[in-house]
């Protein structure tokens, strides 16, 4: 049974407030990669933001979704991600081009949900999308763990892996919202 305490229009949810608190945390985190990307804390902050993505959709589901969480939570993926890779960037330890990739995709796909939002029709995320989050935040991960840091082709592979799936992603994406506007079409 989910408890249902907040409306589609509530600011003030348990779930706001793990991502709001993600998001002031993840400009920590980038400044620990790029003054050392290899560090135990970091390795806990980077874990600790990275699985509260879980527990905030946990609340989410418990107590109802909102349009605000509905707009915070993707935000607060792509901070962290964005920020993550660009830090790895800065830091030496991930190539520009996925980084590059990843971001044109990201700021695409944002754009064409919220134009599409704004004109009432929803793109949800698909699976896919949620594992090429998992593989993107595992990449830095991988970086930041001490034990792992210096395996390119660890962290290489998880950041190229991601990289493929976002693209893939990406079209379904536009698959799906091409669908979805002739479904609206009138006959």
């Amino acid at each position: 049974m989910t408890d249902t305490g907040y409306g589609p229009s509530a600011l003030a949810t348990p779930a706001n407030a793990i991502t709001v608190a993600r998001l002031l945390l993840a400009p920590v985190a980038f400044a620990m990669i790029v003054a050392q990307p290899s560090s135990w804390p970091l390795v806990g902050l980077w874990f600790v933001l990275s699985v509260t993505d879980l527990l905030d959709g946990y609340f989410a589901r418990r107590h109802g979704t909102t349009r605000s969480g509905a707009f915070l939570d993707p935000l607060a993926d792509k901070v962290l991600v964005i920020g993550g890779m660009s830090a790895m960037v800065a830091a030496g330890k991930f190539s520009w081009a996925p980084v590059a990739l990843t971001i044109v995709r990201e700021v695409g796909i944002s754009v064409f949900r919220s134009y599409w939002g704004r004109r009432g029709l929803a793109v949800p995320a698909r699976r896919l999308a949620k594992y090429k989050t998992f593989l993107q935040l595992s990449a830095v991960g991988w970086v930041t763990l001490p034990l792992t840091t210096d395996l390119s082709w660890l962290y290489n592979s998880f950041l190229w892996a991601s990289v493929l799936l976002a693209w893939v992603s990406g079209a379904q994406y536009l698959l799906d919202g091409g669908k979805a506007t002739r479904s609206m079409e009138p006959e």
